[in-house]
C-alpha cells in the first residue's frame, strides 16, 4: 500500500556529513525547519537549518546577542526556549560565524545534514564533534 507521510519523508533522501543517512537530532526539544526532528535540508529553508548542535549557555548568548534569542520561550511558538545540553538544528551560516568567534556549539555528524558543507568545513565540524 502506498504510504504518502513515508514517501515524502524527505529524510528517506538525505544523507548526514559522512555519507550515511541522516539522523535525528531532537525530539524534544523538536527542532528542524520542518519540525520533524531533522536537520533535514529543504528548498523553502533560506536559512540552511542543517547543522544538529549541542546548545551551550556560551553560544545561546552569542546567538542572542547576534539578534537570533533561541533561549527565551515563546509560547506563541510553541518553543520553550533552548538551554545548555539541548540539541538543535542551527543555520549553518551561524554555526560557521560562530566557530569564526570561538563560540562553535559541539556538532552531532550523524544529525549534520550533507547540505551544509556547502558554507562549512568537513574538517571544521569534525573538529567540534560532540557525540550522539
Amino acid at each position: 500500500m502506498f504510504d504518502e507521510k513515508e514517501y515524502l519523508d524527505p529524510r528517506k533522501s538525505q544523507l548526514n556529513v559522512i555519507g550515511t543517512t541522516l539522523e535525528s537530532c531532537s525530539s524534544d526539544p523538536l527542532t528542524g525547519f520542518l519540525r520533524d526532528g531533522c536537520c533535514s535540508w529543504d528548498p523553502r529553508d533560506i536559512g540552511s537549518h542543517t547543522v544538529c548542535a549541542i546548545m551551550t549557555t556560551e553560544f545561546l548568548e552569542f546567538s542572542k546577542e547576534r539578534g537570533n534569542d533561541l533561549s527565551t520561550p515563546r509560547p506563541e511558538y510553541q518553543f520553550e526556549g533552548l538551554k545548555d545540553g539541548d540539541r538543535w538544528c542551527l543555520c549553518a551560516t551561524r554555526w560557521e560565524e560562530a566557530r569564526m568567534a570561538g563560540k562553535a556549539p559541539k556538532v552531532v555528524l550523524e544529525a549534520t545534514n550533507i547540505k551544509c558543507l556547502d558554507i562549512c568545513d568537513l574538517e571544521h565540524l569534525k573538529k567540534y564533534t560532540g557525540g550522539n
